[in-house]
């Protein structure tokens, strides 16, 4: 989990996005503690009112949130991670797919942020989960069915 497929946005974070990436890590940590319903009652409920995040935008918020936090830079803290980053979309008026999956063979249990289907910033070796629990982005308020 931590060798990305694509490159990082490259470069120091801005010290306002520092300090937004900061703040969405730390509401992340007990998010990521919660049980998985509550986390998607969560984002779901904070996902209205945010446009779609494009590729870029969720990569540079991924970045940010890697830089200021050791712990979400680190394997083993995708959930936390994945949180962080959506929150630091939103902060920002957007908002990318949230997804968590699992895959067999071994069996494992993985959590990222996406444009569409696409993972943004995993690794290789990190694709080929099965969506369990997806929150992808509102549809823009003419477009509802």
């Amino acid at each position: 989990m931590t060798a990305p497929t694509e490159p990082e946005p490259a470069g120091p974070v801005p010290p306002l996005r520092r300090l937004l990436a900061r703040l969405a890590v730390a509401l992340a940590r007990p998010l990521a503690a919660a049980r998985p319903h509550r986390i998607r009652t969560v984002l779901h409920l904070l996902r209205r009112g945010a446009v779609p995040a494009t590729r870029q935008q969720v990569a540079a918020a991924r970045h940010a949130v890697v830089t200021v936090s050791p712990r979400c830079a680190a394997g083993r803290s995708c959930l936390q991670r994945s949180l962080a980053t959506a929150l630091l979309c939103r902060a920002q008026g957007t908002w990318p797919t949230w997804c968590t999956g699992v895959r067999t063979g071994p069996f494992r249990a993985h959590a990222w942020v996406a444009v569409g289907s696409e993972p943004v910033g995993e690794p290789a070796h990190e694709h080929g989960y099965t969506p369990v629990i997806t929150v992808p982005p509102l549809p823009p308020a003419g477009r509802r069915p």
